[in-house]
């Protein structure tokens, strides 16, 4: 399952963003370390195709979709020197596939930071330079261990994969260690195919996505839902650029339709989309990435289906919505047969047909 890690600053409202999205109740009082060891929650992808399928199909058993979020101890400057929980902090980073970063731009006397007072940008800066400093420790310490393992693949004729693998994964470093030290994260910069393999499996800190989630005061997220500008609104977005932004408000419990932007834009993130079965025993949404072709998404469901893969039945959401009242009776004769080149697309409607397993 893939995992989403809520990360930020101490005090800025971290954990009561985590109980908001998760419902589970996770220590969220007023000290800079509360969250020593991580939380984690698994939560529901909101999905109004699915709560369709559920509700004509009326099945005895329903799994929807669900994310996995971590809530993190919070960073504070010299995370990457080990200052405060900075080594469990960073730790608890390298373990997610991406990143809610939450941001405070709210003022409150009561809730006290531990940079003095309130600043975004120095906050957002902070969280930056910490994660790249300690990439680039480690970047560093496996340049010197690959530039040691490199000279003896070459003398010895070496053509292992172990030898190939780390030959280019010496390549993507030596990228790396120059955005790094140019203050910029690992995964803008330019790689080959082969080398964005080889940078995923080290799992860099700055090489995850991530969601900005600005946490305003109940005032300020009132003014930005009504296109008002607010305190530090031009500087945020200047400086998260493209990259994705939420406001929300923790004071004011935010609706459930901006929970549901927060967790689906995790989703989305992770690069991720669903298929569903159905039936009266069960509607059930599958997880899979995108550009997945049919028997690799039969694999979710089992590993044998993969190999024993004949053909796929496939219906998109959309075309069994237009079957209205009657979608229940006629879907299925509606199908399209497709072969093992078929890429799913999210939402389809599937049923795999597969030779008999032993």
């Amino acid at each position: 399952m893939l995992k989403m890690g809520i990360v930020g600053m101490a005090n800025v409202g971290k954990s009561s963003t985590f109980n908001l999205i998760s419902k589970q109740s996770v220590p969220a009082e007023n000290f800079p370390f509360c969250t020593i060891d991580p939380n984690h929650a698994i939560v529901k992808v909101p999905d109004a195709r699915f709560d369709y399928l559920v509700n004509i199909f009326k099945p005895k058993s329903v799994k929807p979709s669900v994310l996995s979020i971590t809530d993190i101890a919070g960073l504070v400057r010299g995370a990457s020197e080990g200052f405060g929980l900075g080594n469990e902090f960073l730790g608890h980073i390298q373990g997610v596939d991406g990143l809610y970063q939450v941001v405070r731009a709210f003022t409150n006397d009561k809730i006290l930071h531990t940079e003095g007072e309130m600043d975004p940008i120095r906050d957002l800066d902070i969280i930056s330079q910490e994660l790249v400093a300690k990439d680039l420790q480690f970047v560093s310490k496996r340049l010197q261990e690959l530039s040691r393992k490199i000279p003896r693949y070459e003398a010895s004729k070496n053509s292992s994969q172990e030898a190939q693998d780390n030959i280019v994964l010496h390549q993507a470093l030596q990228k790396t260690e120059k955005l790094l030290e140019n203050k910029k994260w690992a995964k803008v910069g330019s790689f080959t195919n082969q080398e964005q393999i080889q940078l995923d499996r080290i799992q860099l800190l700055t090489n995850k996505p991530s969601v900005y989630l600005v946490n305003l005061s109940q005032g300020d997220f009132n003014k930005h839902k009504q296109g008002q500008d607010f305190q530090f609104k031009k500087e945020i977005e200047k400086w998260i650029g493209q990259q994705q932004l939420i406001y929300y408000s923790v004071e004011g419990g935010t609706d459930q339709t901006v929970l549901d932007k927060i967790i689906n834009a995790g989703y989305d993130l992770l690069g991720l989309q669903r298929f569903f079965t159905v039936g009266t025993d069960e509607v059930r949404s599958w997880i899979i990435k995108k550009n997945i072709k049919a028997p690799q998404a039969a694999a979710v469901i089992h590993t044998d289906f993969e190999k024993n893969f004949i053909s796929a039945e496939v219906l998109s959401f959309e075309k069994f919505k237009a079957l209205g009242d009657k979608a229940k009776d006629v879907y299925e004769r509606r199908f399209s047969k497709e072969g093992k080149d078929y890429v799913v697309k999210d939402g389809d409607i599937v049923h795999f047909n597969l030779k008999k397993m032993k």
